[in-house]
């Protein structure tokens, strides 16, 4: 099944090239392109939406954006030299700072008379989150989104990211369908905690939740309600769709109770591969950082690709499947993840699909992203887009996991929750990182 708006396909949402729908769209919005940890003092190749560039922070320490190919004669960037305000090519010495302009060209008279004239590709880019995020669209960035899970101290949040196989969108969409929960992820209990036992056993046994959706103004909330064993009780598991490539979920850090969330977001490094930044974040309780970054480190290769592919079939064990996990893959969640999104293709046929009433979320967010396309031709921002800084307190981007009474309106108690700010810090969770640091030395 093909959704369609107009002209507009969601097959184009898959292309993100510079002047494709997709690409124009995901372009106007500020996106993680490295992590922090992976930037040093030599220039960084990266690739984004199709997009060869160079991450690098000039002689002052400052960071920057460029095209790799040299606007003289197209000599890759990335293997020049930072001095002198910015970063020069190797092959005749061309100088270009961080905006782009070139400040010296050494093999021409005078240095260069008419060096102003020439422009190197670049891009605004920031630090938030433990990220490097660039915006690559056209005009003034839009406001930078204060999303609790990004902007919060080091203390409070954990980033990693992962390389997938596959195209952005059919990642995204896994993201925002809470029905598969039950099944791709379920696996024995025992070894878990007590406090975390009752809630999976709940998801295991209900594995057809009751959903609705309402839309918001960076996208959709997702409500997922299942029964438990009290009738006056129920399990209610709030996930958001962030327009246009993240999500907010309950994640590694949801058994801590209200106050955290973990942010996806899926970004193009091309049409047939992605990163899935991942942003774990509690503001009430410390997060066990040390034991999310061993399980994820165990499951990783160099270069955060996963062990586990489609040349090795993800190393299924089905012994493993047969008694402990539903997928034979292991306890971490990322893991099925990338699994059942690269098993679908490098970009995923929706001609080929069944959508159902579980899939509520997926038509709609397919349908808000070619509404925002549509929107781009008349010059109008897209959802999610913020212009004003009191707008870009995304505090209102409620998440939960928790079991409430039967009788709760779901988007009501979101309502109140972002009104009271569950995501206001603690300071016993910065102090008692403090003092863990001083402690071990």
């Amino acid at each position: 099944m093909q959704e369609s708006r107009g002209r507009y396909t969601v097959e184009m949402l898959t292309r993100t090239g510079p002047g494709t729908p997709g690409g124009d769209l995901l372009r106007r919005f500020w996106q993680p392109v490295a992590l922090v940890r992976d930037v040093g003092e030599d220039p960084t190749p990266v690739r984004v939406m199709g997009e060869n560039l160079v991450l690098f922070r000039d002689d002052n320490g400052m960071l920057g954006l460029l095209g790799a190919k040299c606007a003289h004669r197209c000599a890759d960037l990335s293997f020049g030299r930072v001095e002198d305000g910015g970063l020069r090519c190797v092959y005749h010495g061309w100088l270009f700072d961080r905006s782009g302009r070139c400040l010296d060209q050494p093999g021409e008279p005078e240095g260069g008379v008419n060096r102003d004239k020439v422009r190197q590709i670049a891009y605004p880019v920031m630090e938030a989150g433990g990220a490097v995020w660039a915006y690559m669209g056209p005009g003034e960035p839009p406001e930078f989104p204060r999303f609790p899970a990004v902007v919060a101290p080091d203390a409070y949040r954990l980033t990693e990211r992962w390389h997938s196989a596959c195209n952005w969108l059919q990642a995204l969409e896994g993201d925002v369908d809470p029905v598969h929960t039950s099944y791709l992820h379920r696996h024995d209990t025992a070894h878990l905690p007590a406090s975390r036992q009752k809630s999976m056993r709940t998801m295991h046994a209900n594995g057809a939740p009751r959903l609705s959706i309402a839309d918001t103004r960076f996208g959709i909330r997702i409500f997922a309600e299942r029964t438990t064993e009290n009738p006056s009780e129920k399990i209610l598991r709030v996930t958001n769709f962030v327009m246009p490539n993240a999500c907010a979920i309950a994640g590694s850090e949801s058994h801590l109770g209200r106050g955290g969330c973990t942010m996806n977001w899926q970004v193009p490094i091309d049409d047939e591969s992605h990163w899935r930044y991942e942003f774990m974040f509690h503001s009430k309780k410390p997060m066990a950082k040390e034991a999310i970054v061993a399980a994820y480190n165990s499951e990783k290769a160099e270069g955060d690709r996963p062990r586990r592919n489609a040349e090795n079939r993800y190393q299924q064990d089905r012994r493993d499947m047969r008694e402990k996990t539903y997928t034979g893959m292991g306890y971490v969640f990322p893991v099925h993840d990338l699994f059942v999104t690269e098993s679908q293709g490098p970009i995923h046929d929706r001609s080929c699909e069944f959508l159902a009433t579980s899939d509520v979320a997926i038509v709609r967010m397919r349908r808000q992203l070619l509404e925002a396309v549509a929107g781009l031709e008349t010059g109008a921002d897209p959802r999610g887009v913020v212009r004003a800084p009191q707008e870009a307190d995304f505090s209102d981007v409620v998440v939960m996991a928790q079991q409430v009474e039967a009788t709760v309106d779901g988007n009501e108690l979101c309502e109140a929750l972002g009104r009271e700010n569950i995501y206001q810090l603690d300071p016993a969770v910065a102090e008692e990182a403090s003092a863990g640091v001083s402690a071990g030395g």
